[in-house]
């Protein structure tokens, strides 16, 4: 008698567990019952598709193509603080596009760190933006620059890391300063990078329990935002941007989720090893950091920064995760990168 009700529990419980641990399906933009596709786009050579929007002077007239990265529960629709004569003065054509999940680009289930420089490359072709641009990663948007730097060096003509991505598991870095940095953290943002590093199978079900919270930017908890960046939260409140129903409308997996897998997952490298792409100062790479982040703390990008001295390091005082949103830092990232 006791045998077939443990039995039945067991397959209950395996079930049950089969059900928690797999992601849903996705919701593809154009599919029957996905979201409608609103947005241009471009096949890629795999057949996904990528969606993009393009801003600033015609890509025929323009002198600088620089491609924008967008980060973690963001998109295409990002609104950076550039003034349109500035635009018109350094005669700059912007290409944004939906990383693979987010908005209206395909999800793609082997996403990494590698496969996004080749998104970007393929993008930049199809669209025929020329054989070298620059980029610009904006938070988790920079381990896509890294990657550029390492795997498409030579369609390079600068880059800009903002805010940038720490994986607190790159092995060439002081493990003693990736705990501290990674210990400086929210405790739930420290478990849930953890989970994605070293059981990325359990991911989907962590960030869906309803015990503990994952991740304290998705929380709501303001305490990850230093003053200036509480104001300039309050500032972009005042003028929502577009498109923020259209960012995880493929299904929170298949954007976000896969975004920390590929993030925090094992590299193929290190940016501790990359060279040098512009030996010749023919272009220049920068890191902008802000002192008071508390998503991103400093420490780890200043030292890579002193590891790399090619790096144009520029940490900047009282700002935290958001000097992007500031009209003269946006500004000023933009000018250091085209005159280098």
């Amino acid at each position: 008698m006791i045998a077939p009700v443990v039995l039945a529990l067991t397959v209950g419980f395996l079930g049950w567990a089969y059900q928690a641990l797999k992601p849903p399906p996705p919701k593809i933009c154009g599919s029957p019952g996905g979201p409608p596709v609103t947005s241009p786009r471009v096949k890629l050579s795999d057949g996904r598709y990528l969606a993009y929007r393009e801003f600033g002077v015609p890509k025929e007239e323009a002198k600088h193509k620089i491609i924008i990265i967008h980060g973690f529960s963001s998109s295409k629709d990002l609104a950076l603080p550039i003034a349109q004569e500035l635009v018109d003065e350094l005669r700059v054509y912007f290409l944004f596009f939906d990383r693979a999940g987010y908005g209206e680009s395909d999800p793609y289930p082997s996403r990494s760190v590698k496969s996004e420089a080749y998104d970007i490359q393929e993008l930049a072709d199809t669209l025929q933006i020329g054989s070298k641009f620059y980029v610009i990663g904006i938070s988790m948007g920079a381990y896509p620059v890294w990657s550029c730097l390492k795997y498409i060096p030579h369609r390079l003509l600068g880059a800009s890391l903002v805010v940038p991505f720490v994986n607190y598991w790159w092995p060439r870095i002081p493990a003693n300063l990736l705990r501290e940095s990674l210990q400086r953290l929210q405790v739930s943002d420290q478990r849930t990078f953890q989970v994605t590093h070293y059981t990325p199978w359990l991911l989907h079900w962590w960030m869906t329990q309803k015990w503990f919270t994952a991740l304290s930017i998705m929380a709501g908890n303001m305490e990850i935002f230093c003053p200036k960046d509480l104001e300039t939260l309050k500032k972009l409140s005042e003028s929502p941007s577009v498109g923020q129903e259209k960012i995880q409308q493929q299904g929170e997996h298949e954007s976000l989720y896969r975004d920390l897998l590929a993030g925090y997952g094992k590299w193929e490298f290190d940016p501790i090893d990359l060279t040098n792409p512009f030996p010749n100062n023919e272009g220049s790479v920068h890191i902008w950091q802000g002192y008071e982040d508390r998503i991103i703390p400093y420490k780890v990008n200043r030292y890579i920064a002193e590891k790399l001295p090619w790096i144009h390091y520029h940490e900047v005082p009282d700002y935290g995760h958001l000097l992007i949103f500031e009209s003269d830092l946006c500004e000023a990232v933009l000018k250091a990168l085209l005159r280098g």
